[in-house]
């Protein structure tokens, strides 16, 4: 009844729904508290362009030193051409200061957005995870952060300076001969509208890329976390073609974007030359007219080129852009996504919990298509045992996830202490129960943090007596450093059943009124399992407890068996009374032993 992490790609991340506009000005944000760099970024840009846009008069002025009667002027071509060498320095020098500014800008950035997106993760609802392959929401954590960043380094800074390029030449144009601007009357409108027409066309192209990569990020992240079992069915050739369909797709998605992309650079540089052809002829025609001297004629070609060459440049890197602004888009499509409701506004503080759970009549469905538990009803009181026992897929572990308000139950109702979960604080309400479940989670850390996980101020004796009740601590000695070993969080440094003790002694130190097993001794071999049983019983005592399990050994003793089936209960009552009945929980304990007659 759980809904698997790799369900696949939901529809958070689909195709482009929102114009360059607006991702843009959502963008804006994370900019705007860094206005004073980004200020000071544009002066740098206005101020290097600037030097950068005297070069071609200062050479126009040495051409006009040359006369071809009087001989050339010496020492004024050697002026004009060191002050070309200064300014063309200075220039130089001022771009890499706004370089190092812009990647700070974007190391701020990335920073900012990647702690952003993470703290929002951590906020998101359960049923996100239940519907998003987890390589593909760190896709976007990665790759597409760093894309974006990309940009704002060096397209952002491109993109300034070509601003101030094209607005100083311009000027400097109309300054030396108006006349030959009407060239670019005719070239900047169809460069601009070739632009923006293969925009729309690469835009989408780019999405597709980042879909199909992070497809193949989420199909590899499984893979390879499940390698292990792939080996032992001997699957490899069958995950290794599944892997060579998500690599293809990705790889013909990124080939289809960047070769679309590629055509834009060349039609506009296409556009651009033929401006400059008809700049130096009409040009040409003026000089031979009488009408230009040949100086400004050189100035002003060299300004023509200067002034289409950002336009040439920015058509270059349309493809770069187009991929940030995809990438931004799925950054902020998955921060746009709307966090685990709230809480109640007339929520009440929990205080002292006695731990009575009640469900009352409660359905409950993942989608509303299709009910997985049934008018469910029982009543759980304090300190009491109660087992959930059924065929896999009959909602053992859904009942737990209403429990812990990882969803929120269809119908009905479930009450703590009287009061309806969804009056309670999510928060507080997590902190009444203490979780040791099947899958055991390990992060990177010593023996004693893993431990310790959960509680604060815990002492070293605290743990070691947490760790002897769980049967853990002399295999904790027997490591290299003893509590102070490095284990990672695949925990692969140990083994599975190791890393179960250590998830039940880390539930021994949190003092909570509410104990859910979710199969928690399944890793354990039966030996095992009954030295620990008697450290489990010390840490159910006095505890509500939801115990489910495969092995009805353990729970024998339980205070109320609850017999569950295609998302109802079907019998309930103690060990005893359910063999009684010889009904389905008889059925199911009899199959795992071999005298049923002895057994019964």
């Amino acid at each position: 009844m759980n809904r698997g992490r790799g369900a696949g790609n939901g529809p958070a991340f689909a195709k482009p729904k929102e114009k360059t506009s607006v991702v843009l000005l959502k963008m804006w944000r994370y900019l705007a508290k860094y206005r004073l760099i980004i200020i000071a970024a544009a002066l740098l840009s206005i101020l290097g362009n600037a030097l950068g846009l005297m070069s071609p008069k200062l050479s126009g002025e040495a051409i006009k030193a040359i006369e071809l009667k009087s001989g050339v002027d010496f020492p004024v071509v050697i002026r004009y051409v060191l002050l070309m060498i200064a300014v063309a320095a200075a220039s130089s020098l001022i771009s890499w200061g706004l370089s190092a500014i812009m990647i700070r800008l974007s190391r701020n950035v990335v920073s900012k957005m990647r702690k952003d997106l993470f703290d929002h993760l951590t906020t998101l609802p359960i049923s996100f995870f239940d519907t998003h392959q987890t390589g593909d929401v760190l896709s976007i954590l990665s790759y597409d952060v760093d894309t974006v960043g990309a940009t704002l380094s060096t397209d952002l800074t491109q993109i300034i300076s070509s601003l101030v390029t094209v607005v100083g030449s311009f000027f400097m144009m109309v300054t030396l001969a108006p006349e030959l601007l009407l060239v670019f009357a005719v070239t900047i409108p169809c460069s601009i509208a070739i632009t923006r027409w293969r925009a729309r066309i690469v835009r989408p192209l780019f999405s597709k890329r980042s879909r199909m990569l992070g497809a193949m990020n989420g199909y590899s992240e499984e893979a390879v976390s499940g390698l292990k079992t792939i080996r032992a069915y001997h699957q490899e050739d069958e995950f290794n073609d599944r892997f060579r369909t998500h690599n293809d797709n990705a790889v013909h998605a990124t080939w289809h974007a960047d070769h679309t992309a590629a055509v834009t650079g060349p039609t506009v540089n296409l556009i651009n030359n033929l401006s400059l052809a008809a700049v130096s002829v009409f040009g040409a025609l003026m000089y031979m007219s009488g009408r230009l001297l040949l100086g400004d004629v050189s100035s002003f070609v060299l300004y023509s080129r200067k002034f289409s060459g950002p336009i040439n440049e920015f058509a270059n890197i349309l493809a770069e852009i187009q991929s940030s602004l995809a990438a931004a888009e799925r950054v902020l499509t998955l921060l746009g996504l709307s966090p685990e409701p709230a809480d109640d506004p007339d929520a009440q503080p929990i205080g002292q919990c006695r731990g009575r759970i009640e469900f009352r009549d409660v359905s409950f469905g993942y989608d509303e298509e299709t009910t997985v538990l049934h008018h469910i009803s029982y009543t759980a009181e304090p300190g009491k045992v109660m087992a959930i026992v059924g065929e896999t897929g009959c909602g053992k572990t859904t009942m737990i996830n209403l429990l812990m308000r990882f969803y929120d139950v269809t119908d009905g109702a479930i009450l703590l202490d009287g009061v309806d979960l969804r009056k309670l604080p999510r928060d507080e309400l997590r902190r009444q129960f203490t979780m040791v479940l099947q899958d055991t989670w390990l992060f990177d850390g010593t023996v004693f943090e893993n431990i310790a996980y959960g509680r604060d101020g815990v002492t070293r004796e605290d743990v070691e007596r947490a760790a002897k009740a769980a049967h853990i601590h002399d295999m904790i000695l027997s490591l290299p450093q003893g509590y102070d070993t490095i284990v990672t969080g695949s925990g692969n440094s140990i083994s599975k059943g190791q890393k179960q003790l250590l998830t039940i002694a880390r539930a021994m130190l949190i003092d909570s009124p509410m104990l859910i097993l979710d199969e928690a001794t399944s890793n354990v071999d039966t030996q095992t399992e009954r030295r620990i049983q008697d450290a489990m019983l010390k840490l159910m005592h006095g505890r509500t407890c939801f115990i489910i399990a495969h092995r009805l050994s353990t729970i024998t003793g339980a205070d109320c068996i609850l017999v569950m089936d295609k998302g109802r209960i079907v019998e309930s009552g103690t060990h005893q009374e359910l063999l009684d009945k010889r009904s389905m929980y008889y059925e199911l304990y009899h199959a795992q032993f071999d005298r049923p007659n002895d057994a019964a």
